[in-house]
């Protein structure tokens, strides 16, 4: 009787109750919706190394937390991006709003492109810090006068048996072509002394590069040198684009 009599006490209530105990996916998935805006469900997925049906369970978990929220906008994928108590949660202090649609295709672009270059070995070798554009904006002061912001950073670790060391890459991802101009004044921004950026790093559409592979070509020698132009990787262009 003393044994059932026990096993029928309540179980105590965690102090814990109620709230997401975070696990190093939730804390990856989470800062990444902060610094990206928001992510289509299968980019989110490779950034989490989840299969799809255990990225949506992730994400439920999240909603129900009250910390994302999800939506379709169009053809594939479902996007998911932070509400307040989320970003409140990852430490961050960005607005914490849906997607703008008309720069979906260009989040979309941006997290790939990432995604992309973290595969290639030198990248995984070093574990250099990805500068999201949503920080490097944040940090500048405000006013007038800002100089152009690219889509991203990469830091690489200082060491002498490390790749890059110590350099800043520039990643601009370009989907459709801007004016010649434009271009032109834009890398010559970004390659100005004394040089912030060892490389500029132009990921571009078959729209696109065109004009940036021109503005390249026009530079100086070693201006020249420091800028490379990559086609975006398959995962870029939104479905259905």
């Amino acid at each position: 009787m003393g044994t059932i009599e026990a096993a029928a006490r309540p179980v105590p209530r965690r102090s814990d109750a109620g709230k997401i105990r975070y696990t190093e996916r939730d804390v990856t998935g989470l800062l990444l919706l902060a610094e990206h805006y928001a992510a289509p469900y299968d980019l989110l997925a490779a950034a989490l190394s989840a299969p799809p049906a255990r990225t949506r369970a992730v994400v439920a978990r999240w909603r129900a937390a009250g910390l994302a929220a999800s939506g379709s906008f169009g053809p594939g994928p479902a996007w998911c991006w932070l509400t307040t108590a989320g970003m409140t949660a990852t430490g961050r202090h960005y607005p914490a709003r849906p997607p703008s649609l008309g720069r979906l295709a260009h989040y979309r672009a941006v997290l790939a492109a990432r995604l992309w270059l973290q595969a290639a070995p030198a990248y995984a070798e070093a574990q250099p810090w990805w500068n999201s554009e949503r920080r490097i904006r944040a940090a500048l002061p405000t006013g007038a006068g800002a100089p152009h912001v690219p889509d991203a950073e990469i830091h690489w670790p200082d060491g002498d048996s490390r790749p890059h060391p110590g350099q800043i890459w520039a990643i601009e991802v370009e989907l459709t072509p801007k004016t010649a101009t434009r271009t032109a004044r834009i890398m010559a921004g970004l390659l100005s002394g004394p040089p912030r950026y060892a490389q500029v790093v132009y990921l571009t559409s078959p729209a696109a590069r065109h004009v940036v592979a021109a503005a390249a070509g026009n530079l100086p020698p070693a201006q020249a040198g420091r800028v490379a132009v990559r086609d975006l990787p398959p995962t870029a262009p939104l479905p259905g684009a």
